[in-house]
C-alpha cells in the first residue's frame, strides 16, 4: 500500500519546509549561511533486485547542505564590528573549546576584551616588536592570543630620536668665527669666539631658530630648541652651519660618541662646542661633525649627552638626525621634524585593517599594534557541524583547520565597521515554501485516495 510511500513524502516535505522556515527566521542574522534540504529515493530491494517494474517506497533526507556563498556586506558606525569578503572564518574561543564564525558583531568587555554577544573572545596573532626596532613589529602566526585592548592609561616613550628636515638659506651672510686671526682647526665649532658670538637671546647672532617637544621616561615634556648659523673660518669656507641645541633652556652638546659604532673621544665636547653641517655644491648634506669626532665615514646623524630633566625621570639621550638638511638659495623653511617619544596617553578607538593588523589609538596620537586578526579556513566547509549562535566547530568530514593572515592563499579581508548580512533571500525562501505546501498537500491527498481504495476492498462481500 501506498501509505508509507506518502508518508516519507510528508516528511519530506516538512523537512523542507522546515529548513525553508529557518532559513527565513534567520534572514536578519549576521553573517548566517541558508542551507537546503537534500533528498533521494528510496527503494525496498536489494541492489541488483531493482527492475523496470519496482515502483519504489518513498524518499528521505540525504542532507541539509549548507551554503557558503559571500553575504552582502553593510557598514556599520561601530569600530568594532567586523566582516570577511571571501572565504574564511573568525576565530572564537571561550573555556569551553574554540569555534569558527563569521558573525563580527563584535564588542568590549570589562576588562577591554574583544568578545562577541556570546562571551567568546576574537583570537589574533600576536605582535612581536623588535628590540632594537619599536617600529619593526612582526607577528607569530604559530600562537593565537586573546584580542585585548588597554583601558588603562598608556605608558610614556621616551624620546631617542629627533628627526629634522629643513631648508637653510645659502644666501644667509656667514659670522667670521676666526677673529680675523689664523684660525686652529676646530674654531670653526667654537660658537662662544669670532668677531659675532653666539647668543641665544640677541637674534642679530644667529640666522634661524626651530624647536620641537620632546619627551623624559615619565612622559614630561621637554623643549628642544635649535639654532642655525652660518659660518666662516676666515679662510672663505662658507658651506658650514653652525647647530647649537638646547633643551629647557639648557645648552646640550654632542656626546662623547656621538657618532654610531665611534669610539670615546678623548675630550668629550662640552658647551660652547656646536655641531657642524657641511654641504654639497647641489645643497645636499654633506657631512655632520663636531670637534674630535672619532674618525670614520661621512655621518649624517649625531648624538647627544645625557640631559638631567630632574622629576625622578631618567635623563634623556637622543640622536639628531640631519640628513634631510639642505641649503638651497631659498627662505629657510621647516618641512618635518619629528621624534619618537610620547607622553602619557588614554585609549581612543582602534583600527583594523583590510590584512587584518589591529592598532590601538591613544589620545597622544600614539598606535600600538595589538595583533593581526586570525582567519580560518577548512577543506570543506559544509562539513563543519552548527553548534549554534552563528558558530561553527571542526569535525573530521570539515578536514584540518588552516589558520593565516587575511589576504593570503584563499583567505579573504577583513572590513572593519562593517557586518556580513544573512544569506538568506526571501523572494526564492517564499517560492520555496509555496513548493513545500503543495509537495505536502499532493502526498496528503495520496493518502487519502489509498484510504479510499482501501475502503473500498473492505466493503466489497
Amino acid at each position: 500500500m501506498p501509505f508509507r510511500i506518502a508518508l516519507s513524502g510528508l516528511h519530506a516535505s516538512s523537512t523542507d519546509l522546515k529548513t525553508t522556515g529557518n532559513n527565513i527566521a534567520n534572514s536578519e542574522t549576521t553573517g548566517f549561511k541558508a542551507s537546503r534540504a537534500e533528498f533521494v529515493d528510496v527503494y525496498a530491494s536489494a541492489y541488483g533486485a531493482i527492475t523496470n517494474v519496482t515502483n519504489g517506497s518513498g524518499t528521505r533526507t540525504a542532507n541539509i547542505r549548507q551554503l557558503f556563498s559571500q553575504g552582502n556586506i553593510e557598514f556599520t558606525d561601530n569600530s568594532t564590528d567586523l566582516a570577511l569578503t571571501g572565504q574564511g572564518f573568525f576565530v572564537v574561543e571561550d573555556d569551553k573549546g574554540r569555534y569558527l564564525t563569521r558573525n563580527g558583531s563584535f564588542g568590549l568587555d570589562r576588562d577591554g576584551y574583544v568578545t562577541n554577544s556570546t562571551n567568546q573572545t576574537l583570537q589574533v596573532f600576536p605582535a612581536v616588536t623588535n628590540a632594537t626596532n619599536a617600529g619593526d613589529v612582526t607577528f607569530n602566526t604559530g600562537s593565537l592570543v586573546d584580542l585585548q585592548l588597554n583601558n588603562t592609561i598608556g605608558a610614556p616613550v621616551t624620546t631617542t630620536e629627533v628627526e629634522i628636515n629643513v631648508n637653510t638659506d645659502a644666501t644667509s651672510t656667514p659670522f667670521n668665527v676666526s677673529g680675523g686671526a689664523t684660525p686652529a682647526a676646530s674654531a670653526i665649532y667654537d660658537h662662544t669666539a669670532g668677531l659675532v658670538p653666539f647668543d641665544r637671546t640677541d637674534p642679530t647672532t644667529f640666522h634661524h631658530v626651530t624647536a620641537t617637544t620632546v619627551f623624559d621616561s615619565l612622559g614630561a615634556e621637554h623643549v628642544a630648541q635649535m639654532y642655525f648659523r652660518k659660518a666662516d673660518d676666515g679662510t672663505g669656507l662658507t658651506d658650514s652651519w653652525q647647530v647649537i641645541t638646547y633643551v629647557d633652556g639648557a645648552e646640550v652638546p654632542p656626546s662623547a660618541t656621538g657618532v654610531a659604532g665611534g669610539a670615546a673621544v678623548a675630550a668629550p665636547p662640552a658647551t660652547g662646542q656646536s655641531v657642524l653641517l657641511d654641504f654639497n655644491t647641489d645643497g645636499t648634506i654633506q657631512n655632520v661633525s663636531y670637534d674630535g669626532m672619532p674618525a670614520g665615514p661621512a655621518n649624517v646623524s649625531i648624538g647627544y649627552s645625557s640631559v638631567t630633566v630632574g622629576s625622578g625621570a631618567a635623563p634623556i639621550e637622543f640622536d639628531i638626525d640631519f640628513g634631510k638638511i639642505t641649503q638651497y638659495g631659498s627662505d629657510f623653511a621647516v618641512n618635518e621634524l619629528s621624534q619618537n617619544g610620547f607622553t602619557t596617553g588614554r585609549l581612543t578607538g582602534f583600527d583594523v585593517e583590510e590584512n587584518g593588523i589591529v592598532f590601538a589609538r591613544f589620545t597622544n596620537g600614539n598606535a600600538q599594534t595589538l595583533g593581526m586578526v586570525a582567519v580560518a579556513n577548512v577543506a570543506n566547509p559544509q562539513g563543519l557541524r552548527q553548534n549554534g549562535d552563528s558558530l561553527w566547530v571542526e569535525t573530521h568530514d570539515a578536514g584540518d583547520t588552516v589558520l593565516g593572515q587575511p589576504g593570503t592563499a584563499s583567505l579573504g579581508l577583513v572590513q572593519s565597521g562593517a557586518l556580513e548580512s544573512s544569506t538568506t533571500e526571501l523572494s526564492d525562501e517564499l517560492v520555496n515554501m509555496i513548493v513545500s505546501q503543495r509537495n505536502y498537500q499532493a502526498n496528503a491527498q495520496v493518502i487519502s485516495t489509498a484510504d479510499q481504495l482501501t475502503q473500498t476492498l473492505l466493503n466489497i462481500r
